[in-house]
């Protein structure tokens, strides 16, 4: 349906009942709910929780056999407490953020029915309706207007720009629209005038609706972590697989050499049996159990402490995946500016002080300023109140000085305002004047000659090249009787010239510069003009002088280009201008496919969609509810300095994360070498089921705190993001796991090969047992130190839950021996022997200190190389 073919009665009831069943309820459709049940499950989908659920149900099968059922309730334990706590984190965000799509479509709406003009709650819209807007009023569909008296609209819900002229008249559109300038569209809001509009889409079909719907689908982007440990599942797997083939094979073929299977069936079955159960208990040992919990527990930790610096996390994978960022694709209007005009300069001409200028605004304007002050009309109007009040002049006063004899509003065809005024002079008399501001090249036409035809054009040219809106203001003294007179009549004397802006926020060239020094490119998809977008750009630091104009589009050159050819283009692309809601998904989408790992800010329903499919949305807390379902994180205070923080936790995060499977890993390659060669040349493992318990907590639970509550870093954010592909076990960590490893391992077999038959004797059992844990308390100094700036005995600042966790492990381990008696088959130990054990176990932090000086001798090499 066009305009020209609009029944301007309005539909009958007839045509609105075929209407609805043919093109349906103005309604957005909302987003199925998750059901909790499934939501939990999800965190069964860990690619280590189903290696460890594997290795849970092989370990029950034994525990039938053998009755013992320690280890298998462990497993299930750490499977059930790490899924737990994920999944009470994750309720608990969803939680906060229910809101999407609380739209409220029971308001009324004004449309004209059968030639009458009716009420009617804003879901009943139809396709075909009449629709009639007025000032202040959010549009409730997609339309086509009919007519436009000074009709101005706020679209910044779907294209970032909070003022678009709206009119009927073809030699007025803008080429540069987003959407024509004869259509308005769902959720945006009429500033000014009025207008009158057919509808011509409802419901999901309309761009919000369309917009909301693609914020709804489900993105299957894996992030980068989740990958990370896919592959590190798989080795694990693996290699454990591996190793309890291989013993089996060697234990049963020594059998056969020494004669074990001659002695009768059920002899050989139950050797067979023993076999087995090494086997699965090394199967079991490759796993590392606490690797869940550590990942859990530390998102978790971060997602509250990120809470103390603005950064509300909805899902808990964001906190690290943020650490992996290359691109941030942000909107300019709400993140990058205040969202918030203001008047940036102020050149007066002809000896006007701003006394003058006060009364000019006050009377000629017909917005308002509430007891907060907030804008009540034109944001444009609404910027030179604000410009009046931070000089402590009342506006309100002005107004109420002066009577005001006649008025002409600002339409888009005469492009000013004008107000005559009649107020009493000093001597009681009642004198007119007459106010006029707008385009300063109609106002200035109005004009009597000056002489400062020059200055005035090289003043706008400057404002107008750094994306400012311009006002001009006049007057002059008149016996006129309207407005329309006094202009006609000429010889206005021009006042002065305002540049109104939406400021930079302070913190965001800071927080742009912390950003582009982590590697992390940064590109503007904003609704604006490619002049204001430049810009800001230029402000924030993120163009210089050495761009050219293959680093900025407009949203038609990116519509109209194929993705081979943006391909090519869009790594040197650092600003979409003109953009609409669909535009920054497609270039989400392409940036992924070059391997990048994307990071999107919004606070707009038409950043929705992007925000869904990015790596890690960010929206901002005042943007819509949509925006912020969409979302992965939502900054509470709108800051785009809060992302670089965002950034550093995330870097840190994933080194601590490190740093745990480096810890794990080096206790369980030591453990399965001594259980590995221990039973090849006859010894078995010294150590009982509760003691070995006691290692897996270690392991596990306090050494994931542990790691877990060390500090963010600010030095990362002086290192280039990493790979998305790249590996979890960093060369430098396998160098590490397998030598600290197989040098733990080598001392413990040299302790069972001393002792020889002796090794099962308790105090032996002791020493044994308390060395391998004291080693693993060394080498917890050791991963705090790995890829940090301090070396293994420094840097405890803001680290007491670390130390307060390293005294639990050396008290329990005191009291395990000192107390545990028999039933943890330990004795008390001597000083010298508690001597003995941490002098030989404090020998691993060599290791540390090796590998932190190696480590910051690269570093140091590399930053000179950047």
């Amino acid at each position: 349906m066009t305009a020209g073919g609009a029944n301007l009665n309005g539909l009958t009831p007839a045509e609105v009942s075929e209407s609805r069943q043919r093109n349906g309820n103005n309604v957005i459709t909302p987003p199925p709910r998750e059901p909790v049940w499934r939501l939990l499950l999800e965190k069964f989908n860990d690619p280590i929780i189903r290696v460890l659920l594997a290795a849970a149900f092989i370990s029950l099968g034994i525990a039938f056999v053998e009755g013992g059922f320690t280890e298998t309730i462990g497993i299930f334990c750490a499977i059930f407490l790490a899924t737990g706590v994920a999944f009470a984190f994750e309720y608990n965000a969803r939680r906060r953020f229910d809101l999407l799509n609380r739209v409220n479509d029971d308001i009324p709406v004004r449309v004209r029915r059968g030639g009458e003009v009716v009420e009617i709650p804003k879901r009943d819209v139809v396709v075909g309706d009449i629709v009639l807007i007025e000032s202040g009023e959010e549009i409730p569909a997609d339309g086509e207007l009919l007519e436009a008296v000074s009709l101005q609209v706020d679209e910044s819900t779907l294209t970032g720009e909070s003022l678009i002229t709206k009119t009927t008249d073809p030699a007025r559109f803008s080429s540069e629209a987003t959407y024509p300038s004869n259509h308005a569209m769902r959720g945006t809001t009429a500033l000014e005038g009025r207008g009158v509009m057919v509808t011509l889409a409802v419901g999901d079909v309309t761009e919000f609706g369309k917009v909301a719907r693609q914020a709804t689908i489900e993105s299957s982007e894996q992030t980068p972590l989740n990958r990370q440990l896919a592959r590190l599942s798989s080795l694990i797997g693996r290699v454990g697989t591996a190793l309890a083939l291989l013993i089996f094979v060697i234990l049963v073929a020594k059998g056969f050499l020494q004669g074990d299977f001659s002695e009768g069936w059920l002899t050989t079955f139950g050797r067979l049996l023993r076999y087995f159960m090494v086997s699965v208990a090394i199967l079991v040992m490759a796993i590392p159990e606490g690797l869940p919990m550590s990942i859990t527990l530390s998102l978790a930790l971060s997602m509250r402490r990120m809470l103390k610096t603005n950064n509300l996390v909805r899902k808990m994978h964001a906190c690290e995946t943020m650490g992996a960022v290359t691109v941030i694709c942000t909107d300019k209007t709400g993140t990058l500016t205040q969202n918030r005009m203001q008047v940036a300069e102020m050149a007066c001409y002809n000896g006007t002080n701003e006394r003058h200028l006060f009364e000019a605004i006050g009377v000629n304007s017909t917005a308002f300023l509430d007891p907060c002050g907030k804008v009540i009309g034109n944001p444009t109007e609404g910027a030179l109140l604000l410009w009046m009040r931070d000089r402590g002049e009342a506006y309100a006063a002005r107004r109420a000085e002066a009577r005001v004899a006649d008025q002409m509003t600002f339409t888009t065809e005469r492009k000013y305002m004008a107000t005559l005024v009649e107020a009493e002079n000093t001597e009681g008399k009642f004198r007119r004047k007459l106010y006029v501001k707008g385009a300063p090249e109609i106002v200035r036409g109005f004009c009597a000659p000056d002489g400062a035809d020059s200055e005035i054009e090289a003043q706008l040219a400057g404002f107008q090249g750094r994306g400012m809106r311009t006002l001009g203001f006049a007057c002059m003294e008149s016996d006129a009787a309207t407005c329309a007179e006094a202009i006609e009549k000429g010889g206005l004397r021009f006042m002065a010239v305002a540049a109104i802006s939406d400021p930079v926020r302070e913190d965001v060239p800071e927080a742009v510069g912390d950003c582009l020094g982590a590697g992390i490119h940064v590109k503007i998809v904003t609704g604006d003009t490619p002049v204001t977008a430049r810009e800001i750009a230029r402000q924030i630091g993120l163009w210089g002088e050495g761009d050219d104009d293959s680093a900025l589009m407009t949203g038609a050159e990116f519509a109209g280009a194929t993705d081979g050819e943006l391909l090519e283009r869009i790594p040197h692309l650092k600003i979409l201008a003109r953009a609409r809601p669909l535009d920054k998904l497609r270039l989400v989408r392409l940036l992924q496919q070059q391997g990048e790992v994307v990071a999107v800010t919004g606070d707009g329903t038409n950043d929705a969609p992007a925000l869904n499919f990015a790596h890690v949305g960010v929206s901002m807390g005042s943007g819509t509810s949509v925006a912020r379902e969409a979302s992965d994180i939502t900054l509470l205070d709108d800051s785009f300095a809060s992302i670089a923080t965002a950034v550093m936790w995330g870097r840190s995060l994933y080194k601590n994360i490190g740093r745990f499977v480096l810890f794990q890993l080096t206790v369980n390659v030591s453990a399965l070498l001594v259980v590995f060669l221990g039973s090849i040349f006859g010894h078995d493992m010294p150590l009982t089921v509760i003691q070995i318990l006691w290692i897996n907590l270690i392991m596990d639970t306090f050494a994931a705190m542990a790691l877990a509550s060390l500090p963010p870093s600010r030095s990362v954010m002086r290192e280039r993001p990493r790979r998305s592909d790249e590996f979890i076990i960093t060369p430098s960590m396998r160098r590490l796991i397998l030598g600290t490893g197989t040098v733990f391992a080598t001392a413990l077999l040299a302790l069972l090969f001393i002792w020889g038959d002796r090794s099962g004797e308790i105090r032996n059992q002791t020493l044994f047992f308390t060395l391998f844990v004291m080693m693993q308390f060394w080498n917890l100094f050791n991963a705090k130190s790995f890829n940090s700036p301090f070396g293994p005995l420094s840097g405890f600042r803001d680290c007491r839950w670390f130390l307060a966790i390293l005294l639990i492990i050396i008290l329990g381990q005191w009291m395990l021996v000192t107390f545990g008696g028999e039933m943890f088959r330990t004795a008390p130990l001597t000083l010298n022997e508690w001597a003995w054990v941490a002098g030989v176990s404090a020998l691993t932090l060599l290791f540390g200190f090796i590998s932190h000086r190696a480590m910051v001798a690269k570093k140091s090499i590399y930053l000179k190389l950047r």
